[in-house]
């Protein structure tokens, strides 16, 4: 997928589809390597790989068999009336740090990373049909850090890592992905105090950069497509350490908390 940048230069979209299943103990390094070497695909200075939370989760073990866990009372008269799985619902209390809002069926916590999201990230979508449920990876940032580092260990090149998993939206409908773990480039762009082209000095525009290659990422990492990551081509990202952490905004400036 090609489309126009806002510096004037072409912007790829580059998918990396992978055939094989994803397994407890895999290398997604290997993994994403191997994909592109089938797709005669190779990384250049400037790319930025992302990658879709599942396969990290997978990789790192992150599996629950749903048949040992033994829901509350509450989850079943919660489950039962909403027609819902009980024991997920189980599972994403035991995931959260807090509840947010649990209303109509939908279940909305905080993380013990700190995202907001529905059943803390519990998924048992694209897993095996059912009987397992897959859990966001212990630590995002470090599992990126480790893709990161191995890349450059084994290419001599320094390719940002962005971790997405899809996230709802209050107001809004629809999906949309975001950046959970990060390394190799700095995930916000600060351009207050810069001038825009009729010399106004801008003063509260912060980007969140990784969470707009996230969502660039998506039109091409789709739930169904079999293409768990991608490479970005063509975007200016400012290189350094930086963390998907900062881009949770902290209670002490969260209007609706």
């Amino acid at each position: 997928m090609k489309t126009q940048a806002s510096c004037c230069q072409d912007l790829r979209i580059i998918p990396i589809p992978l055939d094989d299943e994803i397994k407890s103990g895999d290398s997604v390094t290997d993994k994403i390597l191997g994909g592109m070497k089938d797709q005669n695909l190779a990384f250049i200075a400037g790319d930025i790989l992302v990658v879709k939370h599942k396969i990290v989760s997978k990789a790192e073990g992150q599996i629950v068999d749903l048949a040992k866990i033994r829901p509350s009372a509450a989850s079943r008269a919660w489950a039962r009336h909403y027609r819902l799985d009980a024991r997920v619902i189980e599972l994403a209390l035991a995931q959260s740090r807090r509840v947010v809002r649990r209303k109509q069926g939908v279940l909305i916590t905080e993380t013990r990373h700190g995202l907001i999201c529905a059943n803390s990230g519990v998924d048992v979508s694209n897993v095996d049909g059912g009987p397992h449920a897959l859990l966001l990876p212990k630590d995002p940032d470090r599992s990126a850090a480790e893709v990161h580092r191995e890349l450059k260990k084994r290419l001599h090149l320094s390719i940002p890592v962005i971790i997405t998993d899809s996230f709802g939206r209050p107001w809004r409908e629809g999906l949309t992905e975001v950046a959970i773990g990060v390394a190799g480039m700095k995930p916000l762009e600060d351009y207050r105090g810069r001038r825009d082209p009729r010399g106004y000095k801008l003063r509260a525009s912060v980007d969140a950069v990784a969470d707009e290659l996230a969502c660039a990422a998506g039109l091409v990492c789709g739930k169904l497509a079999r293409t768990p990551a991608c490479i970005i081509r063509g975007f200016k990202y400012r290189a350094g350490r930086g963390s998907a952490r900062e881009l949770i905004r902290p209670a002490t400036n969260d209007l609706f908390r």
